[in-house]
């Protein structure tokens, strides 16, 4: 680019893209704000011509003051460290920014007061909408609210029916997850990070996945087997080890995440069993990683791309329809295995 193209661009406005177009200011601003429906393909072909010629660039934070905005979303998640709520966050972040939008993270410590607290109306004042992962909240917590930014929530939590939901079928993820390991000759399967009583949560929802593939197989659950333990990588390892060093004999591994399913690859890799020969490994969430393992990491895809979809798109709709009446909605894509190499070919 010559100098005196990039003085060109310095100070260029709507109306100088509507003067060069041979069409209106309101031509150009319907164009931009995606409003092209009200145009000729024609003209919006040539608006899009002269903004690339002139350099034009929309002036964000003037559109949002007039439209009485912040220009930013908000997300809190229970944790910043690398794993899936990591993605997700990268995958949110993508896709407001095509919206012109700017994702500010926030941590909850998976904490009932933090998240309650993300929702008090001082906080929301910055944002022009908000995604809050729920994980020690309840129903009764989220009633009591009286909120009017535009909300999304996540998580396995049970929600007041007011607010868009966004969630994983875990039952079904943890279900296939195990029937696979059935089908390919397993007979005692770990559960790593599993719950012995039942509960609304991740764990008790893939916990109940894992007990609905043994009975529908007609296997026994073996108490022994199922492992209470955190989500991440030492989690993983460190109960695998522990299985090891207390001599209790299993073929396969359901991690109810990928990261505690790393650690147990490696835990298994330092104790001498094979993957798969001598232990199959399952993971849930299908993040990035778990194609780098070695052997590459079966898992539970559950719709990451579709649920980040679902969120902007909920969230979108409600900051452009604040005040209008839409009714709340539930997300829930359906979860497929990925198969790789941890697993045998049932």
């Amino acid at each position: 680019m010559s100098s005196g193209e990039g003085q060109r661009r310095v100070g260029i406005t709507m109306t100088d893209v509507a003067r060069h177009a041979g069409v209106s200011t309101m031509t150009v601003s319907n164009v931009i704000n995606g409003r092209s429906q009200r145009v000729s393909e024609p003209t919006k072909q040539r608006v899009l011509a002269t903004i690339a010629e002139l350099g034009y660039q929309v002036n964000l934070t003037a559109r949002n003051l007039r439209r009485g905005r912040t220009g930013a979303v908000g997300l809190a998640v229970p944790a910043f460290a690398p794993g899936y709520y990591g993605e997700l966050a990268d995958r949110l972040a993508d896709r407001f920014a095509a919206h012109g939008l700017r994702l500010a993270v926030e941590r909850t410590g998976a904490s009932r007061s933090a998240e309650l607290d993300a929702l008090t109306a001082p906080r929301l004042s910055g944002y022009d909408g908000f995604v809050l992962s729920v994980v020690a909240g309840d129903a009764a917590d989220l009633e009591k609210l009286s909120v009017d930014t535009p909300i999304v929530l996540i998580g396995e939590r049970a929600v007041p029916a007011r607010f868009d939901h966004v969630l994983m079928d875990n039952v079904g993820g943890a279900t296939s997850a195990t029937e696979l390991l059935l089908r390919a000759g397993a007979r005692r399967v770990a559960l790593l990070g599993g719950v012995a009583v039942a509960e609304e949560s991740m764990p008790g929802l893939r916990t109940r996945g894992y007990r609905i593939a043994h009975e529908t197989a007609g296997a026994a659950v073996r108490k022994e087997l199922i492992v209470s333990c955190g989500f991440g990588v030492e989690d993983g390892y460190a109960a695998t080890r522990d299985l090891v060093d207390r001599g209790i004999g299993f073929d396969a591994i359901f991690a109810l995440t990928d990261s505690a399913a790393f650690g147990a690859l490696r835990a298994l890799a330092e104790t001498g069993r094979r993957v798969p020969e001598d232990v199959q490994v399952v993971g849930f969430d299908n993040l990035d990683e778990a194609r780098f393992t070695s052997p590459a990491l079966t898992t539970v895809e559950p719709g990451n791309a579709e649920m980040a979809d679902a969120i902007c798109a909920l969230l979108l709709e409600r900051i452009e329809s604040r005040f209008a009446s839409v009714p709340a909605r539930v997300v829930m894509p359906e979860a497929r295995i990925v198969e790789r190499e941890t697993t045998r070919r049932s």
